[in-house]
């Protein structure tokens, strides 16, 4: 491995750890070599840290609730405690949004889902950014999407939020740059996790049905944008903040 994509001796927490993206993100970071808090309001979280273990690295289970602001605190004390600080803080929770338009969408649902896709962001990064800056500085990614950039019929919770997301990452960039840290976003397109099976019968419609919505005519894998974290993590992407990380297959280019 280049040395600069190098995790060693950082401390990363993902949070939305228990399946797929984040998943794939936290076990790509304990690979890089970086100790990993295993975030999530699911019970998922505490396989993915056992996996790390079990391949010789360091892990630390969580349960967070990303709407609650003593729960995101709690979860980075519990870490500094673990590990002796913070370095990272991968951002992954969404919401699982029901189809709707505005006019169908009722207020409790299109509150939720800017809850946890977008509050619960804000709620992390006010907890995680003292510790980080306490080490000298760190990296901050937020999970938005390809949906930041375009719209999707019936989703105006999540598109909203993801391009949201997008502007928080660049003002914390701003913010915080003299502080050490790094804040970027990564947009992925279409990826084959079980969010996808909310809209399709099963993944084999949903790469019918998506794939060739994506210049590369297929989905993505989780795998491809834990990669791409990994890179924003690491200080192979020292000279990038405040910019959004496109691994669409091609899905905005026309």
């Amino acid at each position: 491995m280049d040395p600069a994509f190098a995790l060693d001796k950082r401390v990363a927490m993902v949070v939305g750890a228990a399946n797929g993206i984040g998943r794939a993100t936290s076990l790509a970071f304990a690979a890089a070599g970086a100790a990993v808090a295993c975030a999530d309001v699911e019970p998922g979280a505490k396989d993915t840290g056992a996996e790390i273990e079990k391949s010789g690295g360091k892990a630390l289970a969580l349960h967070l609730d990303v709407t609650d602001g003593a729960s995101c605190r709690a979860a980075v004390g519990a870490t500094v405690a673990r590990f002796g600080g913070l370095d990272v803080l991968f951002y992954g929770a969404a919401d699982s949004d029901a189809a709707a338009t505005v006019l169908e969408m009722d207020e409790a649902a299109w509150d939720r889902v800017i809850q946890i896709n977008l509050t619960g962001a804000f709620l992390m990064a006010k907890a995680a950014l003292p510790a980080m800056i306490a080490r000298g500085g760190g990296s901050v990614i937020l999970v938005a999407s390809q949906l930041g950039r375009v719209g999707s019929a019936g989703r105006p919770a999540y598109c909203a939020t993801k391009g949201a997301l997008v502007q928080l990452a660049k003002v914390l960039a701003i913010d915080h740059a003299a502080q050490g840290i790094r804040a970027n976003t990564i947009s992925p397109g279409a990826i084959e996790t079980r969010r996808m099976l909310r809209r399709h019968k099963d993944m084999d419609e949903a790469r019918r049905m998506m794939g060739p919505k994506h210049l590369l005519n297929r989905l993505g894998r989780p795998d491809e944008i834990a990669r791409a974290a990994v890179y924003l993590a690491s200080d192979a992407s020292s000279f990038m903040t405040g910019s959004d990380l496109l691994v669409d297959g091609g899905y905005t280019a026309v």
